[in-house]
């Protein structure tokens, strides 16, 4: 999916994965091959530069202040998770409202359905992957349980349509 985000992509992008807490996180590396815009794992009080895609670190929540920064938590696990998809969504709505795109891939639990629902509540846009070709539907059917979707996309389309995204402009 990171493939897909053009160089000239002017949003910040954020990514939670559910990491094995006490190891480092070697994301940013892997992925690096495969993204045109600059990776790098979030720190603590960092601000959120545009073009840029931030990894969560494990064993953290990863929240998003409202001047746009990181925060670190190591607050009790959602959903047996931290970092948690619904802890990062639910302060990134407050930050950004409007101007954000939320997306919800292949997982094992119902995190992020919580966090998908705050982004539509506060205008933010909803896109979730077809559960039927996730590898894993819970997270994506929980998803549109709880919260619905702008759009529910197979990962080719879903692809395509982040490559279309203007720069930034659209959410």
């Amino acid at each position: 999916m990171l493939r897909a985000l053009p160089a000239t992509c002017r949003a910040a992008v954020v990514v939670v994965l559910h990491l094995a807490p006490g190891r480092s996180s070697q994301l940013p590396q892997l992925y690096a091959e495969r993204c045109l815009l600059p990776l790098r794992e979030a720190q603590d009080k960092e601000p959120l530069l545009g073009g840029t895609v931030y990894f969560a670190p494990p064993d953290y929540h990863l929240q998003i202040e409202p001047d746009a920064s990181f925060s670190l938590s190591q607050e009790a696990p959602v959903y047996f998770s931290r970092p948690s998809i619904d802890v990062l969504l639910e302060t990134a709505a407050l930050a950004y409202r409007r101007a954000m795109l939320a997306i919800i891939l292949t997982g094992a639990s119902a995190d992020g359905a919580a966090g998908l629902a705050r982004v539509r509540q506060l205008g933010g846009s909803a896109w979730v992957q077809q559960p039927q070709g996730a590898s894993c539907g819970i997270m994506p059917a929980a998803a549109l349980r709880r919260a619905g979707a702008d759009r529910v996309l197979d990962l080719p389309r879903m692809a395509a349509s982040l490559a279309l995204l203007d720069g930034g402009q659209d959410k």
